[in-house]
């Protein structure tokens, strides 16, 4: 205690009052990621958001959040890994790069996760503008060489919430008689308990009771994807009846949405975004192609694609089209067979393919799949909080996959030098 009370120190005084100024815009540099992002939402257009907004003019009602502040707030949160609703309004108090953001306006988290999933033709459209200027800034150039890859990322359920057809009905009927009962208890409220929290109560009732009711309808789709003599025993999430259990990267079972993305080669630009519930990447190159031509207007020279989707009716269809497709050919079951030698099963295009993949340089073009697609992937999944959903449903998590994209499309407009 002598040593305290001969030391001279500087105590806390919590109770003074002070006068500060406070200079939002001077706390960022001038080149700093969140000013970048809010310039490049500057040049999109935004219309279709601001057409949902109900305020209008001098009518009654609480006005609503700039959709812009949304966008980047989700972008710039994307961009760090942040992927959750409350951090990013925790983040809002204490970061200078969010309050700047915000600009002084008040938002919370239930508005910002809202707007993250409910905005899903928005965020498509926003993706094609994003690609136009891109494009139009001519750091894509011609799409000569794109490479696909697909990635099957943890759903937002667990094994144990997937049922038979029984057991969904039994939990059906239980979800219909607790919503019954919690509207019963609203005609007599608890005084203990407040008009929020019974709201919230109903709330959940009633979702339950739709996920239940959505996952016998989606049952059947279930079971057509299953061998005949399996189809019986066809069970479906009762937390997210759009997942699948699909192998995973580590080689174990666990419930999943297969998520497709195509970038171009040279820029490391993504082109194209796709989500489905079928583990296998057989049928996803024709789909993810359309998808490339809808978004850009024109198909790829060259595309890239790993022996998972390897079809030859895609193949064939491809190359019609004028993309020369490079992916691996099979290995023969019987040794001394060349894999690269037309066979029975083959059209002219598809034997080209087959005889393509065995010289040198086509070898020396596929290595570029791995350097590209998969290293995107990887960024999504290691940096961007692509690992584990945290929504339900194929919309929102489309919804989700598209704000990834967005993001690493902006970040690579950043790295390429369109802010300059």
């Amino acid at each position: 205690m002598s040593e305290e009370r001969d030391a001279r120190i500087l105590k806390a005084d919590r109770q003074q009052l002070q006068m500060r100024t406070y200079d939002l815009d001077a706390t960022l540099p001038a080149e700093h990621r969140a000013r970048l992002i809010w310039a490049f939402i500057e040049k999109l257009d935004l219309s279709r958001f601001y057409d949902k907004i109900d305020a209008r003019g001098s009518e009654p009602g609480r006005s609503a959040i700039d959709p812009r502040i949304l966008l980047a707030l989700w972008l710039f949160a994307t961009s760090e890994g942040v992927g959750s609703a409350r951090e990013i309004d925790r983040l809002c108090e204490r970061d200078d790069a969010y309050r700047w953001i915000c600009g002084g306006v008040s938002v919370n988290y239930h508005r910002i996760a809202d707007f993250r999933v409910e905005n899903g033709k928005e965020l498509d459209d926003l993706m094609t503008q994003v690609l136009g200027v891109l494009l139009h800034q001519g750091l894509v150039e011609d799409l000569a060489r794109v490479a696909q890859d697909g990635m099957r990322v943890r759903a937002s359920a667990g094994a144990a919430s997937f049922h038979r057809q029984k057991s969904l009905e039994a939990c059906l009927v239980g979800a219909r008689e607790q919503v019954e009962r919690v509207k019963r208890e609203a005609e007599q409220p608890d005084p203990k308990r407040t008009a929020r929290e019974q709201a919230a109560t109903e709330r959940a009732a009633k979702e339950r009771e739709a996920r239940l009711q959505a996952a016998l309808e989606e049952l059947p789709k279930a079971a057509a994807s299953k061998p005949a003599k399996d189809r019986d025993d066809a069970r479906v999430s009762a937390t997210d009846p759009e997942a699948r259990v699909m192998k995973m990267g580590d080689g174990g079972f666990r419930p999943a949405y297969n998520v497709q993305f195509a970038t171009d080669t040279k820029s490391r630009v993504i082109v194209g975004v796709g989500v489905t519930n079928v583990g296998s990447d057989k049928g996803q190159l024709e789909p993810m192609l359309a998808e490339i031509e809808r978004r850009t207007g024109r198909l790829p020279r060259e595309y890239l694609v790993d022996g998972g989707f390897t079809n030859l009716a895609a193949i064939d269809e491809a190359d019609r089209k004028g993309v020369t497709v490079y992916a691996p050919v099979q290995k023969p079951k019987l040794e001394g067979v060349d894999p690269h030698a037309r066979k029975d099963t083959d059209t002219d295009r598809t034997a080209a393919w087959r005889a393509r993949m065995g010289t040198t340089a086509a070898k020396a073009i596929y290595k570029e799949r791995c350097a590209t697609a998969e290293t995107v992937n990887a960024d999504l999944r290691i940096h961007r909080g692509l690992d584990r959903l945290s929504v339900r449903g194929g919309g929102k998590v489309l919804s989700v996959t598209l704000w990834m994209a967005i993001t690493c499309n902006i970040l690579r407009w950043i790295s390429l030098g369109g802010a300059a």
